[in-house]
């Protein structure tokens, strides 16, 4: 499980971002150009001492980063507002790559087009969108729990349904 940004441009939501994949042990990607440089102090406050502690890979541009994903044969799912399949209903894979969009206007068609799947965390009607690091740790903590159990809640000795 891996996640990427597509030419984030906020650094403190990406360092929020960075700081998750640490914890959860997530590589990250960074799809350049980002609206910030690495030594902002925004971005740093943010990822805090976790920077350290993730592995992070850059790419020049979207063309090399799509030229990378090809060689490792990862999936590749957008998470969009204007996604059709609602995240908790898709069945996600080891080496998938969580991709999450610019957060002033999101990815370009390309970008639309190369994805295996568009994907959707429903929000109340009216409303535009979740932050992006708050949707990365929704989204990394579905994968993660379907990963952790692949084959769905089970029962335990009292009838009642638990996960793992």
């Amino acid at each position: 499980m891996q996640i990427a940004l597509f030419q984030p441009d906020i650094p403190q939501n990406t360092g929020t971002i960075l700081r998750l994949c640490a914890c959860l042990g997530v590589a990250a990607h960074i799809i350049e150009p980002a609206g910030f440089p690495v030594s902002d102090r925004h971005f740093r406050r943010a990822g805090m001492d976790y920077l350290d502690q993730v592995s992070i890979t850059r790419h020049d541009s979207w063309s090399k980063f799509e030229a990378w994903r090809a060689a490792q044969g990862c999936r590749l799912l957008l998470f969009t507002t204007k996604g059709a399949t609602d995240y908790r209903d898709f069945r996600y894979q080891t080496a998938d790559i969580l991709l999450f969009g610019r957060e002033s206007v999101g990815v370009t068609d390309a970008v639309v087009e190369a994805a295996d799947a568009r994907l959707v965390i429903p929000i109340t009607a009216g409303l535009r969108s979740l932050n992006v690091a708050m949707s990365a740790a929704m989204a990394a903590g579905e994968a993660l729990r379907q990963l952790r159990n692949p084959k769905g809640p089970q029962e335990g000795p009292t009838g009642l349904r638990r996960d793992g």
